[in-house]
């Protein structure tokens, strides 16, 4: 799946469009700012799969701080059997630079 730009996200979230959200930083990163993701930090993936078993046909946007983590996510997600996942290019970093400089990275 291709990968997604801030601006791209940031269309999706204006026009209501149903996808998942999921930020792949620890907690201690999420405290501090978040765009609205479902934590589920990177190293907890694996046992939270089930949990994501109703999104696997449908869109899913993985994010971390600069977009190396979440394309780690990304590859896993594929690997299980998700169709639709894309990482969001730049991360947090990027959406701050973009879209929103009040967002704590």
């Amino acid at each position: 799946m291709q990968d997604i730009t801030v601006k791209e996200l940031k269309e999706l979230k204006d026009t209501g469009a149903s996808f998942l959200l999921i930020d792949v930083r620890e907690p201690h990163e999420f405290n501090t700012g978040n765009i609205g993701g479902k934590l589920i930090p990177l190293g907890t993936l694996a046992s939270a799969l089930d949990d994501l078993q109703e999104y696997k046909d449908q869109e899913v946007v993985v994010h971390c701080r600069s977009g190396a983590r979440s394309a780690s996510a990304k590859a896993f997600l594929m690997q299980n059997g998700f169709t639709k996942v894309h990482n969001l290019i730049g991360g947090i970093m990027a959406w701050k630079a973009e879209i929103d400089p009040s967002v704590a990275v």
